[in-house]
């Protein structure tokens, strides 16, 4: 039995140091949604910019996931002030995903971001962040509990509406959608080229598209990739991209 080719969708890695080593790793929930929802093939990047051919490395990836991490992007990327000392970072990640992000967009690579990836395409394209929501004054909550369960952590905890005839409210047909809501940080300025695409009833951005971008280009705050079967939105979104990843594979062949 012939198999049709599947995509390549590049995943970008965390850098983590596990015992007294430094690992690239990459969550399985991401990898699984890619597998099974997207119907492409995970390959991931490790968080190497410095070393990193990226013209190289993009000519043979049909999309790329930016997923959510533990870490925080580096408010030097955006302000010149600096996080706190408490507060963890991964510059490695910050330095692969925001010239990745870029360069992907330009190139018309189709790019799926995801809470922290939601984040750092919006400060690779010229936004900014708010570093702590919950000391702001203005927001619901949008941490998870960590006294809960896994499984209530990642329930729906709070309702967004999708910006009328956006391009998501037409890949999910719907006007308001259930979300789990699991971050610290959040969107303060929009970068210039980017279109709301929901918004949290507290008026915290929590999906944009790239405006002028050639193919798919969607980010949310939320974590679609958990338990995503079990998720009509969900499923909704990640074939969308996965659809995209085939288009740019097809296109990608025709060129040779």
């Amino acid at each position: 039995m012939k198999h049709s080719k599947l995509p390549f969708v590049g995943i970008v890695c965390d850098k983590e140091i596990v015992g007294p080593h430094a690992f690239h790793i990459a969550g399985d929930k991401y990898i699984q949604a890619i597998v099974d929802g997207s119907n492409c093939i995970p390959l991931l990047i490790p968080a190497i910019a410095e070393t990193t051919a990226f013209d190289q490395l993009l000519g043979s990836l049909d999309g790329i996931l930016l997923t959510g991490g533990y870490s925080m992007v580096d408010p030097l990327l955006y302000q010149n002030e600096a996080a706190d000392l408490e507060t963890k970072l991964d510059t490695a990640r910050d330095g692969t995903t925001m010239t990745l992000a870029r360069k992907a967009i330009d190139a018309g690579i189709p790019i799926l971001g995801i809470c922290r990836g939601f984040q750092e395409i919006n400060v690779a394209l010229g936004g900014s962040l708010h570093q702590k929501l919950h000391e702001n004054g203005h927001f619901i909550e949008h941490r998870e509990n960590n006294e809960l369960t896994l499984e209530q952590q990642y329930s729906s905890s709070h309702k967004i509406n999708l910006t009328e005839n956006g391009l998501l409210a037409k890949m999910l047909g719907a006007n308001a959608i259930n979300v789990n809501s699991l971050h610290t940080q959040g969107i303060d300025r929009l970068a210039d080229n980017l279109t709301i695409e929901a918004l949290a009833e507290d008026g915290l951005v929590e999906a944009f598209s790239v405006s002028d971008a050639v193919s798919f280009a969607i980010a949310v705050q939320w974590h679609p990739e958990w338990q995503f079967r079990n998720n009509n939105n969900s499923v909704n979104l990640f074939n969308a991209f996965g659809q995209a990843c085939k288009s740019r594979q097809k296109m990608r062949d025709n060129n040779g």
